[in-house]
């Protein structure tokens, strides 16, 4: 539908509003590029310092973190090794929800290790906490190698006639 003269205003402020969340869905996928590479650089820089003072990252886990119920050079390890691998796996969005839920994962662990947190860090943990929920929810993206391989794999694994993938519905209590 064109906007003419003879259209009214309502109807003219509904068409401009829906003209632009067309335009801001047409970004989405590049603001999940975005917040992939962001939250990708952060861990990965993290666990290249760790790896480049491997005496030092011992010693953190030993004395400052505090890794519940894991041995804390298993726990430098695993923690270490996940900030290197579950980032690659980010930006390329390959099986990009594990490598959010991971990363997540090293983010809420990482908060709790710690006995005193301060503020500013804190926050920094809640931002990319955030930015990891939202691959969390919305996937990787169309940018990304889940759009091309998970369709791919999973008609490798059911063959030509999947189930369907529908959500499971949910009976809401009244």
């Amino acid at each position: 539908m064109t906007l003419t003269t003879s259209t009214s205003l309502p109807a003219r402020l509904w068409l401009l509003g829906e003209r632009a969340i067309g335009a801001l869905q047409a970004l989405q996928p590049f603001a999940l590029l975005a917040a992939r590479v962001y939250i990708a650089a952060v861990f990965f820089r993290s666990g290249l310092t760790k790896l480049h003072d491997w005496d030092t990252t011992l010693a953190l886990f030993a004395d400052e973190y505090h890794v519940p119920l894991l041995n804390p050079s298993v726990a430098a390890f695993m923690g270490t090794g996940a900030e290197l691998a579950l980032p690659m796996l980010l930006v390329l969005g390959l099986f990009g929800r594990f490598a959010a839920a991971g990363l997540t994962v090293l983010n809420v662990v990482a908060v709790i290790s710690l006995m005193d947190v301060p503020d500013a860090a804190l926050m920094g943990h809640m931002f990319w906490g955030s930015l990891l929920l939202a691959l969390l929810l919305w996937g990787p993206g169309t940018i990304s190698l889940d759009r091309f391989m998970v369709p791919a794999l999973r008609r490798r694994v059911f063959g030509e006639r999947a189930p369907s993938a529908a959500a499971p519905r949910i009976s809401r209590v009244v």
